[in-house]
């Protein structure tokens, strides 16, 4: 059974960083496309970065220039580093993991696997 499992999340301060890890067990994701997501209370899960096994990663309007997704095929893990953090930012972030086949990585419905969750807090 495949798993992912969030870490990182946490309370940091507006300006803050904050690194999110995604770890799959029971498959090997290298060829997937891997992403993040987030979602805020009483709001749209939402796309945040995404990256293919080749290529460069894609990063919504709102963090870009501020986060960071990396990948190690290696580890079958996948890391978000989040800069410059602003409280817009808090949210529960969500890492998913799909066939690299799909079209549109931003969103939701092509993503087979999803992890838990964590909990991220950026306080003004």
């Amino acid at each position: 059974q495949v798993q992912l499992v969030e870490s990182g999340g946490g309370l940091a301060q507006a300006g803050g960083s904050l690194t999110l890890s995604c770890a799959a067990s029971g498959r090997i994701f290298s060829t997937d496309v891997v992403a993040w997501f987030r979602q805020a209370p009483g709001k749209e899960r939402e796309f945040v970065a995404a990256r293919r096994w080749v290529g460069t990663a894609n990063y919504a309007d709102s963090v870009k220039g501020r986060f960071t997704l990396f990948r190690d095929n290696a580890k079958n893990t996948v890391t978000l580093q989040m800069n410059s953090l602003k409280p817009d930012d808090t949210a529960v972030y969500y890492c998913a993991a799909g066939p690299n086949s799909m079209g549109v990585v931003t969103a939701t419905q092509p993503y087979d696997y999803w992890g838990q969750g964590t909990q991220v807090t950026v306080s003004s």
